[in-house]
């Protein structure tokens, strides 16, 4: 029985996490090789939620000096800075405890970046020998549990390049150094559901960065897209613009499905009851009549001609 529900000062949906103080976005520099448009969608979803996050390029030894620096000029000037780590040589892996230490942190990327292995990574130093305590906290069940245990890992497809998906469910896992790591399985496509049209554009550093160097003066239209229109300060002289527009487009056309499936254009199907505490909750509207209640006098006369036309066939 739910006796209460506490209120959620954060929420994430892709992962459907709650409460959670950092997020982790994790991509590698190789096997596989970051995508920028993906690694965009991340981003923006991260941006999205207000909660702080960090930027994390793991697999950095598979890559070379050249490769390393243009990727931190170029996350440089979409607005980022990314860490550099590697969970095999443990290069850059005490920033990131410092980084995690006493929060409750979502990881999440795409499959196959490792996410699971900076877990075992972090997570090794609390494994005494038997298995039973940590930091406290005690396994009254077994040695293998999932709160003691190493998350599964997997290598990547030799067939696609791309990683393999070998965490199926959200794990909330103790850190040695006090707080929370939640492993996530991988995926490649966030929602992006709590971005709006209107939204988007703060969702991007380049825009912000552009909108706060023109100031005092601002876009002549209030509702400005930055998509060429008169009087807007900000030009498309930036390596995610395309990237900007394309998500763009696609959040028009899911809003535009939203309101034609449940928005203002169908109100007529739809009545709002007030609830405890003037909250408005949606009902489907009933058709006039079909779901009318027969009164008992157009039941009874029923009954009536039915028993009329059954006297007749019997020839009385």
């Amino acid at each position: 029985m739910i006796e209460d529900v506490f209120e959620r000062k954060t929420e994430i949906l892709d992962p459907p996490v709650a409460n959670v103080d950092h997020l982790l976005v994790m991509f590698a520099m190789e096997q596989p090789k970051p995508e920028p448009f993906t690694l965009t969608r991340f981003l923006v979803e991260a941006e999205s939620m207000e909660i702080p996050f960090t930027l994390a390029m793991n697999k950095a030894e598979l890559a070379g000096e050249e490769s390393l620096s243009e990727w931190r000029i170029r996350l440089h000037s979409w607005g980022y800075q990314p860490l550099f780590c590697s969970v095999d040589n443990k290069s850059g892996l005490a920033s990131l405890e410092d980084i995690l230490k006493g929060q409750t942190t979502v990881i999440v990327g795409p499959s196959g970046v490792g996410k699971s292995s900076l877990i075992n990574s972090l997570r090794s130093k609390q494994r005494i020998a038997g298995g039973k305590e940590i930091n406290g906290l005690h396994d009254h069940k077994n040695e293998g549990s999932k709160w003691l245990g190493e998350q599964r890992v997997d290598t990547v497809s030799k067939r696609s390049g791309q990683g393999k998906h070998t965490t199926r469910n959200v794990s909330l896992l103790p850190l040695s150094e006090g707080g929370y790591i939640c492993d996530t399985p991988g995926f490649n496509q966030p929602s992006l559901l709590k971005v709006t049209k209107r939204s988007l554009a703060d969702t991007f550093p380049e825009i912000r960065q552009r909108r706060s160097a023109s100031e005092p003066s601002r876009c002549s239209f209030n509702d400005c897209l930055h998509l060429g229109e008169p009087g807007c300060v900000v030009n498309a002289d930036w390596e995610r613009y395309p990237y900007y527009f394309q998500l763009l487009d696609e959040i028009k056309i899911r809003e535009a499905f939203q309101l034609r499936t449940r928005g203002t254009k169908r109100e007529q199907d739809v009545r709002y009851k007030v609830g405890e505490m003037g909250v408005k909750q949606a009902e489907p509207r009933l058709e006039p009549k079909k779901h009318r209640r027969v009164s008992r006098k157009q039941l009874n006369q029923s009954i009536l001609d039915d028993l009329d036309e059954d006297l007749e066939e019997a020839g009385y």
